[in-house]
């Protein structure tokens, strides 16, 4: 029981760390915050997410690469990638379609941050028992 719940509770401040330090009011916000980092070096921007990381260490250290471990690895992926898209039409080429404009200046509710703080420890239980 040890052994399960040392990496959820480590997984769990990982992404309340996440969460904080792309905290805004709008997905706009979120990308500004984003590309502080990315424009410093897209490596800082990479290693701001620390999640993704972390469950790379505990695939390797478990030997355990089941569907949810890959389920968990997909949805980094995807959210670390989509924000890169973004910043770059948003912020490098300056060109975006109305449609994205309009969802990124809708205000965001201050739970939504939190989303990976409830999902991804309960998709790491999954995967590890």
């Amino acid at each position: 029981m040890n052994s399960l719940l040392l990496p959820l509770l480590i997984l769990v401040l990982l992404e309340l760390f996440e969460a904080w330090w792309q905290r805004a009011d709008t997905m706009k916000g979120v990308l500004e915050h984003c590309y502080h980092y990315y424009h410093k070096s897209v490596f800082l921007f990479f290693l701001m997410h620390p999640t993704f990381y972390f469950m790379l260490l505990v695939i390797l250290s478990t030997h355990i690469l089941n569907g949810w471990m890959i389920t968990i690895l997909l949805l980094k992926s995807v959210d670390i990638f989509f924000k890169i898209a973004l910043m770059y039409s948003l912020f490098i080429q300056r060109k975006y379609d109305d449609a994205i404009a309009a969802i990124i200046d809708q205000p965001l509710s201050p739970w939504i941050f939190l989303t990976g703080v409830s999902l991804y420890p309960f998709l790491l239980f999954y995967a590890l028992t």
